[in-house]
């Protein structure tokens, strides 16, 4: 009687921490910016040619470039930062303008210090 009483109270108290755990929201990282999100397309085999593309938080396209001869680190800080600066940038010029554009070399700027 003992065993199952210990059991079962062990078993309680870890379906309750487990119940806490799961109400802590995660706070997103400083690269994640509030106006979309960007997506870098890439070859294993080519290490200097990239897509990459930003869309709105309605998921619409609002820019694609295409770098070439540029190496992405996409595991930096920094990389992240300044693709969340070009992203902003370029959601901003697209609800101006709704218009799709492409390769204008912001990307490619913003990533040099430009």
């Amino acid at each position: 009687m003992k065993i199952k009483l210990i059991i079962s109270a062990i078993i309680g108290l870890l379906m309750h921490a487990a119940v806490f755990a799961q109400d802590n929201t995660g706070v997103s990282p400083e690269w994640v910016s509030e106006k979309g999100w960007w997506v870098v397309e890439s070859n294993i085999h080519s290490f200097k040619h990239h897509i990459v593309y930003f869309y709105n938080n309605d998921g619409v396209l609002v820019y694609k470039e295409k770098l070439e001869g540029v190496r992405l680190k996409l595991n930096k800080r920094s990389t992240k930062m300044r693709l969340k600066k070009a992203l902003e940038t370029t959601v901003q010029a697209w609800e101006q303008q709704h218009q799709v554009k492409e390769n204008g070399s912001l990307v490619v700027n913003i990533l040099k210090g430009k």
